[in-house]
């Protein structure tokens, strides 16, 4: 069987704009996806991978592949272990092999793998942060051109990937430190118990449903988390009052919005969508709501999602002052209101989220 050569490419050319789409690129996955690609596409290799190494797990992961290869099955990702892990230790040696000689590749040949290069991808500090893996299913000896575009790949992948693993720590401990605040405000009002995680949770599938983009369901979840971080000024005789409110406890809950957003302001990394949800989640579709009286489309779309999904799990959970209602005395009541408190497509996409049909 003869093999078809690689396309012709100016490497230098080829190197330029994979760096451009690296560094618009929002997450990692994003950004190895094209680089890995163009392997695939400009040298003879079937298929390519990028494992990530996860410090605190002391594993890879695959985070992003191309082209065919056995990674996903059972037997895959144990027989690349080895060699990636040969890689951590090997401190910035490439391998590129035809025979699958090396003790490291062991369990490749089995897979069906005759050719391979391997490559560690390491920090601006020199530490292992991951490996990328490409392969041929045919005896091939990689040119010294495939070998350096290999190479300008490797280092191109170093870059992107200090940089993008970086950013992608720094959002995990932003996530993680909003959500322990959304449940600080719990653990004071404990008649809520799970809400913030609930209702995140079913903001972001209703988010995908409306087809919003990562960066877009990253700031939903980040508002979501801190909602009515406002309610942490409020004193216990209002916040655990177990209602009617008087006129007076009424205006005093309501202040809570802007309070939250005062307080959301000081956490300069947030994006303004999330701040949106804070401020405009008690606002409805007619104009009724709070604190600005907002109507239709003029309320962030973020909390337009955010208000059906934080009503349709109040209304589900018990309460000092109601028990549970079913989710479909919920949902019914969510439909009724559809036009006037809430935006008609967000009912109609819950609706589908929850398996249930508009009538």
């Amino acid at each position: 069987m003869t093999e078809s050569p690689p396309p012709q490419v100016s490497y230098a050319e080829l190197t330029l704009r994979l760096t451009r789409l690296g560094l618009s690129a929002p997450d990692l996955g994003s950004a190895m996806q094209p680089v890995l690609d163009a392997l695939i596409t400009h040298t003879a290799a079937d298929g390519a991978g990028y494992f990530q190494w996860w410090e605190s797990e002391q594993t890879f992961r695959i985070r992003a592949s191309s082209g065919h290869h056995p990674w996903h099955a059972a037997s895959g990702l144990p027989a690349a272990l080895p060699l990636i892990q040969a890689l951590r230790a090997a401190d910035g040696v490439n391998f590129y092999t035809d025979t699958l000689t090396h003790p490291a590749v062991t369990g490749f040949a089995a897979l069906g793998i005759h050719a391979l290069i391997a490559a560690p991808i390491h920090d601006r500090q020199g530490h292992l942060i991951g490996a990328l893996l490409a392969h041929a299913h045919l005896p091939h000896a990689w040119t010294d051109i495939e070998c350096a575009l290999t190479g300008s790949v490797t280092g191109l992948l170093s870059l992107l990937a200090a940089r993008l693993d970086a950013e992608e720590r720094e959002r995990e401990a932003h996530e993680s430190a909003l959500r322990t605040l959304g449940l600080f405000l719990e653990a004071r009002d404990a008649e809520t118990h799970g809400h913030t995680d609930r209702v995140t949770q079913l903001a972001v599938r209703l988010g995908r449903a409306l087809q919003l983009d990562e960066s877009s369901l990253c700031a939903l979840r980040w508002g979501a988390y801190l909602h009515d971080i406002g309610k942490i000024t409020l004193p216990d005789e209002v916040l655990r009052w177990p209602g009617p409110f008087s006129p007076a406890q009424r205006e005093r809950m309501r202040v809570h919005v802007e309070e939250g957003v005062s307080l959301a302001q000081q956490l300069t990394f947030l994006p303004k969508p999330a701040l949106d949800v804070i401020a405009a989640h008690h606002e409805r579709w007619d104009g009724s709501g709070y604190p600005l009286g907002q109507r239709g489309q003029n309320i962030p779309l973020p909390a337009r999602i955010f208000a059906v999904c934080d009503v349709f799990d109040a209304l589900t959970s018990n309460r000092p002052y109601k028990h549970a209602w079913t989710p479909d005395e919920a949902l019914a009541f969510v439909q009724a209101a559809s036009g006037t408190h809430f935006d008609p497509q967000v009912v109609q996409a819950l609706m589908k989220v929850l398996g249930h049909h508009a009538a």
